[in-house]
């Protein structure tokens, strides 16, 4: 008992980690024992290492060679290369559309081709964004307002692009005055501005975007570097599917195929609906490689996408409620108990979000002993090495040795994986540490003196 404690003091001990909300447990994946432990079953804000529980349920799911498809299909019928109807790209939650990230970037281009080989060189009506596989709810209630709007924060619509961001161009002028708002990428005619962001001696970004889903207004404000050509600032797309069927318009009439009206989406679907037929299936990339990109990067949207496809285990359109009550459910039936534990999204955004160190070396524990775990392993960046662990224990006798998710806000670090030990052990561990007085990077510190002490002590 003394020399746990005398480990743990390092977090508990610490001036400025002294009076925060500290959980801890370390255990050895094989034996079960319990190498380290404070306040285990403490439920504590889990910032982005809800990420870890989001891509441990997609992939038990679907596995990693799974691909989220996409029907692109229509209604009314097809004659002497007109099609007499609406084209309808109806969303499932895949987040790669015209992402930076993952996906191809020539999609549409392909579209186009499956519609020529299917003899359709006239569209005489509409090409429609179908939102409704998600209901309404596109923007979730449990996040921050300044978080809302942000490119970290976009609406989460059934059909996603471009990452659900556009990054306003900003040119600044001396120190004091307001920034001008010069044009969007990608462009978007209807898109307004409430602008007050000041430019000011700072040399980096300090602006924030905030708006609402499907609403046209984006009101800026904070700072951004003064006496700047060009600066850009990135915000979320009011509705992107709606982008997204725009550029694909445009790009069906570059390659001959004639639009007649102007396109459109719907937020749900119609009453009395026409009935439709399938035209072709798009499939994303496999989930293996959506989630390595989440968890690495550690994607909002990513992540937040994947959650809210859960809720049409239990009915559609998907909600967040059904959702979250299904990935309670599921781990529970697997012995990952939550107890008092709060979950409201997938992303770890929601302040309310509510883990404990228990919960995660229990799912840990059993993605270990998974068929999916080398999926799963090959996710979680690496210390010193990838992701959002590059700096983390870097050139240090751990370097290379934790698999794990970080999740970081203002006076929150939380680190949850794996452990290896040269001589074949492994350890399951998670350290939350939240509401410190200090920055996420002493915290980091603190926390990386005492892993390399537990390891130092128990190697």
């Amino acid at each position: 008992m003394l020399k746990l404690l005398l480990i743990l003091s390092i977090l508990t001990g610490h001036p400025n980690t002294q009076d925060a909300n500290i959980g801890v447990l370390i255990c050895d994946y094989h034996s079960g024992d319990t190498i380290d432990a404070y306040r285990h079953n403490a439920v504590i804000p889990p910032a982005s290492t809800m990420k870890l529980l989001t891509a441990a349920t997609a992939l038990e799911l679907w596995g990693g060679e799974y691909r989220i498809q996409t029907p692109i299909t229509y209604d009314g019928y097809i004659q002497d290369g007109v099609l007499h109807g609406n084209l309808y790209i109806e969303g499932r939650g895949d987040p790669t559309f015209g992402s930076r990230y993952v996906g191809d970037k020539n999609f549409m281009y392909k579209w186009a081709r499956c519609l020529r080989e299917a003899g359709i060189r006239r569209i005489a009506g509409s090409v429609v964004a179908d939102l409704s596989y998600f209901d309404a709810n596109a923007l979730n209630p449990s996040w921050l307002w300044e978080d809302v709007g942000n490119y970290y924060a976009p609406g989460i619509f059934s059909l996603s692009y471009q990452d659900n961001t556009m990054n306003i161009v900003l040119r600044s002028g001396a120190v004091g005055s307001i920034a001008e708002v010069l044009y969007t990428t990608p462009a978007i005619p209807e898109i307004e501005f409430e602008n007050h962001i000041r430019c000011t001696h700072i040399t980096y970004d300090g602006a924030f975007v905030h708006g609402v889903p499907y609403n046209n207004t984006r009101y800026l404000v904070g700072s951004v570097p003064s006496n700047r050509q060009t600066f850009g600032v990135r915000g979320d797309m009011p509705n992107p599917g709606l982008i997204l069927v725009r550029d694909l318009t445009g790009v069906l009439r570059q390659s001959g195929i004639e639009v007649d009206s102007t396109e459109t989406y719907l937020s749900e679907m119609p009453r009395f609906a026409p009935v439709r037929t399938l035209l072709f299936m798009h499939e994303s990339e496999p989930l293996s490689e959506i989630i390595r990109h989440t968890e690495q990067e550690s994607d909002n949207l990513y992540a937040e996408m994947l959650f809210r496809i859960f809720g049409s285990k239990y009915t559609l359109p998907c909600t967040i409620h059904n959702a979250k009550d299904f990935m309670i459910d599921y781990w529970k039936n697997r012995g990952v108990s939550f107890r008092s534990g709060k979950i409201l999204d997938g992303c770890g955004l929601a302040p309310q979000d509510a883990i404990s160190p228990a919960m995660y070396v229990q799912l840990l524990r059993y993605m270990y002993g998974s068929k999916h775990k080398d999926v799963f392993l090959a996710s979680l960046p690496r210390s010193g090495e990838s992701g959002t662990l590059r700096s983390f224990l870097r050139d240090t006798p751990l370097h290379g040795k934790v698999y794990a998710k970080s999740g970081t806000i203002g006076g929150t670090k939380n680190y949850a994986g794996y452990i290896f030990l040269p001589d074949g052990r492994v350890w399951v561990f998670a350290v939350m540490v939240n509401s410190a007085n200090c920055k996420t990077r002493k915290i980091q510190n603190i926390i990386e003196q005492y892993l390399l002490d537990v390891y130092q002590r128990n190697a």
